[in-house]
């Protein structure tokens, strides 16, 4: 295997950043649009009390336009308070610490060093005190630029192994991956989170009955109806929100998991210690305390779950790591 094309990886990461980017404000715009559609729907009756429904465009359209401004600042405000803060919410979420060079000589020593032979500025060191064994690398500039160990990744690998899980996670910061991944998180979290809100106010005020007024042509006032429109309707956005976060994923390759294997291989001349570490990982994965998808992609080894349903299996196809025993197999052929 040859590391090769990582001015080419650095390129598409940029794009796919750029691209989810662009994504985000059409998403959400598409599904607040969903959403009016439920104070377009009309109903009507005749003499024989017969009800039919229709739905009004004009004034879906209308609403969709009284509310879209506020929508798209809100969530800009969001995403930019989630993007400048991410080191500190991963932090948080992950129990992280920041670990200095009279913390742990040996870590430090091995990361500073690494830097200095590929030419790249020393990146936050990082130290979760957890047993089991992972690591990962995040940020989106120089300035938040961090690889994080677990407490029993660095007792429990040698120097060479330690050593090259390092220098994975740095070719994961020289290839601006972990910029994709961060603004996936950043992305998902705020589309799940505004989903959930939009879902739950509308069927709150349709309950108390907060949007007859707007639907004056409701004579027979069928609230059953209504509710069951809005259920319809959340589901059908979650049906959509849930399959765009699929889509991301995509922007995530596979690849890229090789490509810093590679490159970590490269990096310290000793595949086979790279190979070894991602056995041992492989044993004993995960993060105890972190029970959060998003998170996990961060990892160099996706925690597998306990029990694999159907379900399980067919979403592995839109897995953002490749299978370790493949990584393992292509490295010890480097």
């Amino acid at each position: 295997m040859q590391y090769v094309g990582i001015h080419s990886q650095i390129a598409r990461n940029n794009w796919n950043s750029i691209l989810l980017l662009l994504m985000f404000p059409c998403i959400i715009l598409g599904m607040l649009w969903v959403f009016c559609c439920i104070f377009g729907l009309q109903s009507d009756s005749d003499i024989y009390g017969n009800t039919w429904y229709s739905m009004d465009f004009d004034l879906t359209n209308e609403v969709w336009l009284d509310w879209a401004p506020w929508a798209i600042i809100i969530v800009g405000v969001w995403l930019l308070i989630a993007y400048a803060f991410n080191v500190q919410m991963i932090q948080h979420a992950t129990g992280a610490k920041p670990l200095e060079r009279k913390d742990n000589p040996r870590v430090y020593n091995l990361v500073e060093n690494l830097c200095m032979s590929c030419g790249m500025p020393m990146p936050q060191v990082n130290i979760i005190e957890d047993p089991q064994l992972n690591a990962f690398a995040s940020g989106i500039n120089q300035k938040t630029y961090t690889v994080t160990l677990t407490r029993g990744i660095i007792d429990y690998l040698d120097d060479d192994e330690l050593e090259g899980v390092i220098a994975h996670e740095l070719t994961h910061i020289r290839n601006c991956d972990t910029k994709v991944l961060i603004i996936s998180i950043v992305f998902v979290g705020i589309l799940s989170t505004l989903l959930t809100l939009l879902t739950r106010g509308v069927l709150r005020a349709f309950l108390w009955g907060g949007f007859s007024s707007r639907r004056s042509n409701n004579k027979n006032g069928n609230g059953g109806v209504a509710v069951i429109v809005v259920v319809v309707a959340a589901i059908v956005c979650a049906a959509i929100a849930y399959f765009l976060t699929l889509l991301t994923r995509f922007a995530i390759s596979r690849k890229r998991e090789f490509m810093a294997d590679a490159g970590g291989a490269e990096l310290t001349r000793n595949p086979r210690a790279l190979a070894s570490a991602l056995r041992k990982i492989s044993a004993y994965p995960g993060l105890g305390h972190v029970n959060r998808e998003d998170i996990a992609q961060l990892y160099i080894i996706h925690p597998p779950k306990a029990k694999q349903s159907f379900f399980d299996n067919l979403l592995s196809l839109f897995s953002t790591h490749p299978s370790t025993a493949e990584r393992i197999r292509i490295l010890e052929q480097f």
